[in-house]
């Protein structure tokens, strides 16, 4: 690839965040972009290389050291977001803690890390909060951000830079099916009405950090535009809308819609025995792994820790916090609430010929890869 644009290497470029990612850095026209991908003929590659002729596909897997030193060879930036159910907690760790050292040994300038929330140590290591795709990342930026500062002691300015950005729950999987706050559409037993319903284990305290897909277009152009001060260097950018309640989400769908909606709290026994996830509650959490796995993470234990997690951060007070302030200053014009999602959403549902959101969500037609796909097992939920 011979380009005078400073190429950034992607891994996980045609999932539902690599799309706004590459899409943002596309729109800058400053950088070359490269998409690790299995298959450079899917619609999200072709639709990746349709962005920009600035976008490149590489055929290949981030389970290959060969491939990923291709990927990696001649370029400046890097944003890794391996998918933790694909491979489980333990083999996400092994790859992207490879990734991040083939990246210094191929002298990568600066690396993004793809992050998540961890649960587990934001807790206090409360067991209650284990989240093994969410401890995953955290773990790992904690080891990236270490050894990034042990090598800039080390080596000085000669050291890779390094940021990550972390990001909630994405708020497009509440009109999305096949995801952990997937709704129904239900038929109101007195009215007989139809009803969009989201029955959930939140609780009437509980809240999500929910983030917006098309957010995320901005704060990655941010980090990788802001390297050079090194104003970013080191940071941990922690991304989201606000913290959510499903009962405002109920309340904002049917304010936009017009359509009658409602959020259910059930507890978590009828959420894994009577919901979307009662089929693989028991099978690990990626499909990569075997049940047999010492590592094996179960769905149910899994989403057991998310859902413990969200019902402690109510409020902004709680296990997961953000600064919204400090988002207010670096995106001026980011997504604020539930409502304003759902406007830009429905706004953007028309122009697609999509229809309402009404229509988006009785499509049934889920925004994660790994449910296009056809995959079995777990979804992708941040």
């Amino acid at each position: 690839m011979s380009t005078s644009k400073p190429i950034i290497f992607i891994i996980g470029g045609t999932g539902a965040q690599g799309i706004p990612v590459i899409r943002g850095l596309a729109q800058a026209n400053t950088y070359t972009i490269r998409v690790l991908t299995r298959d450079p003929s899917s619609a999200r590659a072709q639709q990746l290389a349709a962005l920009s002729p600035n976008v490149h596909l590489l055929h290949g897997t981030f389970t290959s050291e060969s491939d990923l030193r291709a990927g990696f060879t001649g370029a400046w930036g890097a944003y890794i977001n391996i998918d933790g159910f694909a491979t489980g907690e333990a083999l996400e760790m092994f790859f992207t803690i490879r990734c991040y050292e083939i990246a210094v040994e191929c002298g990568v300038k600066f690396y993004v890390h793809g992050n998540i929330d961890f649960y587990y140590k934001l807790s206090g290591y409360n067991p209650a909060h284990r989240c093994g795709h969410g401890d995953a990342k955290g773990r790992i930026w904690d080891f990236i951000a270490a050894q990034g500062a042990a090598d800039k002691k080390a080596r000085g300015g000669s050291a890779m830079k390094v940021a990550a950005l972390t990001t909630g729950p994405y708020m497009d999987m509440a009109l999305s099916a096949f995801t952990p706050v997937s709704p129904a559409i239900e038929r109101d037993a007195e009215s007989g009405e139809e009803v969009v319903t989201w029955r959930l284990p939140l609780t009437e305290n509980g809240a999500v950090a929910h983030t917006s897909l098309d957010d995320l277009e901005y704060y990655a152009r941010w980090l990788f535009d802001h390297h050079r001060d090194g104003e970013v260097d080191g940071m941990n950018l922690e991304v989201g809308i606000d913290h959510i309640h499903y009962r405002d989400v109920a309340k904002a769908f049917e304010k936009v819609t017009g359509r009658k909606a409602r959020f259910v709290d059930v507890d978590l026994e009828l959420y894994f025995t009577d919901g979307g996830f009662s089929k693989i509650a028991g099978l690990p959490t990626g499909y990569m792994v075997s049940k047999e796995s010492l590592a094996a993470m179960s769905v149910r234990d899994n989403f057991t820790g998310w859902w413990n997690t969200w019902r402690a951060s109510g409020g902004n007070n709680g296990v997961v916090k953000r600064d919204y302030a400090l988002l207010d200053e670096i995106y001026p014009g980011r997504t604020r609430s539930v409502e304003e999602f759902f406007r830009k959403e429905a706004e953007k549902a028309e122009m697609e010929g999509k229809g309402t959101l009404w229509d988006v969500v009785a499509s049934g037609k889920s925004v994660l890869k790994i449910t296009e796909d056809g995959r079995q097992g777990p979804v992708a939920t941040d």
